[in-house]
């Protein structure tokens, strides 16, 4: 789903590529969906190009999408010679896709379009995420999207994904979750009880794995290959992608760079401690720091996620949190390089682009006190969807599904 503002891929990535024998009309259909996804309004005749179908095999599958809704013809453009070339595009309302994140301090509500833009958001901010709280959000927000749509629009909402830290009655003390709030959560099966309040499908996916997926699909990922995914938000997490595909390893755990240990256990500095295991990168890089140094100022919380981040007087609070955020991240990225041979890091997060430019800048510096020798100091990038990421991500599974020639791209990291 292309992102507004990111340029279209280098050619050399991502290409879709058909096949003109019989029996793959579908995937044939997707792959030309797929092309003009990734390269924007193509006639005819770039279509064939640049998916290697015979002209006459686009023709007839550019006739079926136009017929079902999936395209909308241009107005023609004429050349120096020949017949003028006429621009096909993605219909917007061609498919509609729900996108639910449900985080440690926030939920949000995505109504995506065929494209890739939100047409529709909803948002609730909470001290703790309680189940009985979210489902019943979560269910008035879906009969809000039904009663807005008409009967022929809803049957073009392919479904409802859900992005989710794995593990939502974690780190309590941290969140100041009460323990019998917290004790709920292993008993709820959040994709079962959001599907018995939708005829839609319903599939579930990790939260920083869902931003990633928004990061491959719609951002960066069309011209990275292989990468580390580091989100930023009340707990940093990440994701893994390999050869343009989302790793989520055998327990769906890759990437997970929240949990990653700042030392040696047993052994003091580096974040380690005598009395017993060492920090993980959560407790150190994560947003909950900065509104913590935030509090205990007194300060306004809440401008973890804005400009005033960078503004007195949260500034000198915002530049400490800096320091020790980007010297945690810096071991990670090091340690992921040396096992993986990352082409990029990508880092995004809930906070503002200004706040991303200086984690960045900061990150770049951190990274120049590791030596490099015996490996390849991977390239750092700002990534590109921000706090709609996780939620971009979840309204991307059903899209996928329905519609990509590449099923394995991510879906095998859905939970049934």
């Amino acid at each position: 789903m292309q992102a507004a503002t990111d340029p279209a891929p280098p050619p050399n990535r991502l290409k879709p590529r058909g096949s003109s024998q019989g029996g793959l009309r579908q995937y044939n259909e997707r792959v030309v969906l797929q092309a003009i996804r990734l390269h924007g309004a193509l006639p005819g005749a770039e279509i064939a190009r640049v998916t290697q179908l015979t002209a006459q095999t686009v023709s007839l599958i550019t006739k079926r999408l136009e017929a079902d809704g999936l395209l909308l013809r241009g107005e023609p453009q004429r050349g120096k010679v020949g017949q003028p070339a006429v621009p096909l595009r993605l219909n917007p309302d061609g498919a509609l896709a729900i996108g639910i994140k449900v985080g440690r301090r926030s939920m949000g509500v995505l109504l995506v379009d065929f494209t890739g833009a939100v047409r529709q958001r909803w948002a609730l901010d909470y001290r703790y995420p309680d189940p009985g709280q979210l489902l019943a959000e979560i269910g008035a927000r879906l009969a809000e999207i039904r009663s807005q749509l008409s009967d022929d629009a809803f049957d073009r909402v392919q479904g409802v994904g859900i992005a989710a830290p794995l593990s939502l009655g974690g780190w309590q003390t941290l969140l100041d979750m009460p323990p019998a709030v917290a004790a709920r959560w292993p008993q709820t099966n959040l994709r079962a009880d959001v599907a018995a309040l939708t005829d839609l499908p319903v599939s579930l996916i990790k939260d920083t794995a869902a931003a990633c997926v928004a990061e491959l699909v719609a951002g960066r990922g069309r011209s990275v290959q292989s990468f580390l995914y580091v989100f930023v938000d009340t707990f940093i997490g990440g994701g893994l992608v390999l050869d343009s595909h989302l790793r989520a390893g055998l327990h769906g755990n890759a990437g997970a760079i929240g949990s990653l240990p700042m030392g040696l256990a047993g052994h003091a500095g580096a974040g380690g401690s005598n009395a017993g295991p060492p920090a993980q990168l959560l407790s150190v890089a994560s947003l909950a720091n900065l509104e913590a140094l935030y509090r205990q100022q007194g300060l306004d919380t809440a401008a973890v996620a804005d400009d005033r981040a960078l503004q007195a007087p949260w500034l000198p609070h915002t530049q400490a949190w800096l320091a020790d955020a980007a010297a945690a991240v810096a071991l990670a990225v090091n340690n992921a390089a040396c096992l993986l041979d990352l082409e990029s890091v990508i880092v995004d997060g809930s906070f503002s682009r200004s706040l991303q430019a200086a984690l960045v800048d900061s990150l770049h510096r951190a990274l120049d006190s590791y030596s490099w020798e015996g490996v390849t100091r991977p390239a750092l990038l700002p990534g590109t969807i921000g706090s709609d990421a996780r939620a971009l991500g979840g309204a991307l599974l059903p899209l996928h599904a329905n519609f990509s020639p590449d099923r394995d791209l991510f879906l095998k990291i859905a939970v049934e």
